[in-house]
């Protein structure tokens, strides 16, 4: 064996190796500040619970190149990174407190207005990261807004940060997400599938968007893939954003679940929902041609 292919043998295990203990190094170290009674309670069986998950991961992954499965331990590299970026984000919720207060609007309100004049930049700021980073509902941070600015304000608030992150996420997935896949799949096989996909692409993703019941932080990541142009996603994440954005913080203003006729509004909403679902399912291709004619979309790459 060749020196340079012995040295390459060793990089390629060690990157597993290293990434594993990041992984497990941060996670360990947010246990260690125990801000919530449960990390107290169970420390040392979460510690072996998460050395045994990044030891078992790092394993598989020098297993997979050992025996020749690029695409495997590839895909194992990658989600090795993006564990160490969630483990250091957790890391942080922790050293800071945040992680006890992230999934309470009261401790969360407090937390936030502790900024005082800043509240309303910190606030935006954490819709920003919600979208980007933290694993947070929408909407507990648009809770957290209703309860410290009122409606209005923090429809504002929320609606600017969430736009900023959603763009932010295209841009990532858009640049970095393709030669993710293309590094893992394969740069032919990656572009059979697109194709494959392309024609819905823009009529799902925009759907899902507006939907209550979809991942909309995640699915930002995902329209960076498509073959949505980046005119057509701003324009239709400004508007889908906010009807959702201004929609919640109304929402338990002026639809209450105490009475009768909120529960009625409640219901038909939800009724509405299953019916766009059937509409979509059956009539996509003729919903998406007649959207892509109005708006005299290209495909990407045209």
């Amino acid at each position: 064996m060749k020196h340079t292919e012995f040295l390459k043998h060793c990089v390629n295990v060690l990157t597993v190796v290293l990434l594993s203990a990041v992984a497990f190094l941060f996670t360990a170290y947010g246990f260690f500040y125990k801000n919530i009674s449960f990390f107290e309670i169970h420390f040392n069986l979460l510690i072996g619970i998460s050395a045994v998950t990044v030891s078992v991961i790092m394993i598989a992954g020098i297993l997979f190149y050992i025996f020749g499965k690029q695409s495997l331990y590839r895909l194992t590299v990658c989600g090795l990174v993006f564990l160490d970026i969630c483990t250091i984000v957790f890391f942080a919720l922790c050293a800071t407190g945040l992680i006890s207060k992230i999934n309470s609007v009261d401790a969360l309100r407090e937390y936030i207005g502790q900024a005082g004049n800043l509240a309303a930049l910190l606030f935006t700021f954490f819709c920003f990261l919600q979208v980007v980073l933290l694993p947070v509902p929408g909407s507990v941070a648009v809770g957290v807004g209703v309860a410290m600015f009122g409606p209005l304000k923090c429809a504002l608030y929320a609606f600017s940060g969430i736009v900023s992150g959603s763009i932010v996420a295209f841009t990532v997935g858009r640049i970095i997400g393709y030669k993710a896949v293309c590094w893992i799949v394969g740069k032919e096989t990656l572009d059979k599938w697109l194709l494959k996909l392309k024609g819905k692409d823009y009529l799902i993703l925009s759907l899902m968007f507006l939907l209550p019941m979809f991942p909309d932080d995640i699915l930002c990541f995902v329209a960076g893939l498509s073959s949505m142009t980046w005119g057509y996603y701003i324009v239709m994440i400004t508007v889908t954003r906010a009807i959702s954005v201004f929609s919640t913080a109304y929402s338990f203003e002026l639809i209450p679940f105490t009475t009768w006729w909120g529960l009625m509004i409640w219901a038909v909403l939800a009724a509405m929902v299953v019916a766009s679902f059937w509409i979509v399912c059956k009539y996509s291709d003729q919903i998406d041609g007649f959207i892509k004619s109005k708006f005299k979309l290209k495909k990407k790459g045209d």
